[in-house]
């Protein structure tokens, strides 16, 4: 059963082929008929992208080139990668089985110092000790936008074989993982639990990527992990609307504006700011709609459910 949950939270016309002038404005963009759209960077500096372009096919493998990172309180700034089948590289890290291991990934256009990773990152280190693995997958990315959604099946499988032989060889909890990704990463991490079989205990997809993921076999859904939850911030434009998770957050709507923004490459970077928030406070508490129809109209009126926050246990989440 899939739970939509309405938020009010505060923070600080051209179509198809034409290209749109002002950066980072969407108002333009037609879903199935724009050509263009803007996109933010790892920065949040928008980029201009061609959703037709044409490259070449994406290699299958692609998803070994991934890179991953480990964060913990003993060094919180400075990462250690660790080493898909090298077991030197985790025996000689901070890597703790006893620990929580919570997945970091960034989108398209960025990398492992994008702002997401280290926004919610600190957020985690601020309030307990976790094992925070950042993946940086931006050797698989591509300055065309199609060619690196093609690239996602296969880094988010990766991602999951790495998880599986990190886990059955040092140790570790699935009831204790969680899978972070923003924007194009939120398909990632679906592709990464779905790898595993479902057995990530908790999958947060923050504003998942709209362009070229509606009906997409690809996409985040709700089997990918035992709680899956979004955060759409952007939906319609940048990020997907329909309620595609287990639990389906709508802050402010939902959609762009949000609170302090002006652009639709904004609110799509809200997301990632929400969720750290709830990391650190969790305050943000949704109530329960019945459909889309009273999400729009802003008529909810069911149960309260906290977005974000790090809990595992179902009680957790409600």
């Amino acid at each position: 059963m899939k739970v939509l949950i309405v938020l009010l939270v505060s923070a600080c016309s051209s179509f198809g082929s034409t290209t749109p002038s002002i950066p980072g404005d969407n108002s333009h963009y037609v879903k199935g008929v724009s050509r263009y759209i803007w996109m933010p960077d790892g920065n949040g500096v928008p980029h201009l992208v061609d959703l037709k372009a044409e490259g070449h096919p994406v290699d299958p493998k692609t998803g070994a080139k991934n890179e991953y990172r480990l964060f913990t309180r003993f060094n919180q700034y400075n990462y250690q990668v660790l080493e898909f089948n090298n077991t030197n590289s985790v025996r000689n890290s901070n890597y703790n089985p006893n620990k929580p291991i919570t997945v970091i990934v960034h989108g398209f256009n960025s990398d492992g110092d994008a702002s997401v990773n280290q926004m919610v990152r600190n957020a985690l280190m601020h309030v307990d000790f976790y094992n925070v693995i950042v993946l940086d997958w931006s050797k698989s990315l591509s300055i065309l936008y199609p060619v690196s959604v093609e690239a996602v099946p296969s880094t988010g499988e990766y991602l999951g074989k790495f998880l599986e032989w990190l886990i059955d060889n040092f140790g570790g909890d699935w009831s204790k993982v969680h899978l972070i990704g923003h924007s194009l990463g939120a398909h990632v991490v679906g592709n990464a639990g779905r790898a595993v079989g479902g057995r990530v205990a908790r999958i947060t997809g923050l504003d998942p990527a709209g362009p070229e993921f509606g009906g997409s076999s690809h996409a985040l859904n709700t089997a990918d992990a035992q709680y899956v939850e979004c955060i759409h911030t952007d939906g319609g434009l940048l990020g997907i609307y329909d309620p595609i998770c287990t639990s389906n957050f709508y802050p402010n709507g939902g959609r762009n504006p949000q609170p302090g923004c002006l652009l639709s490459t904004c609110s799509h970077s809200r997301s990632y700011e929400f969720l750290s928030a709830t990391i650190r406070y969790n305050r943000f508490i949704g109530i329960r709609c019945a459909d889309v129809d009273e999400l729009k109209n802003n008529l909810c009126n069911g149960g309260e459910l906290h977005m974000g926050n790090t809990q595992f246990s179902k009680e957790g989440y409600v």
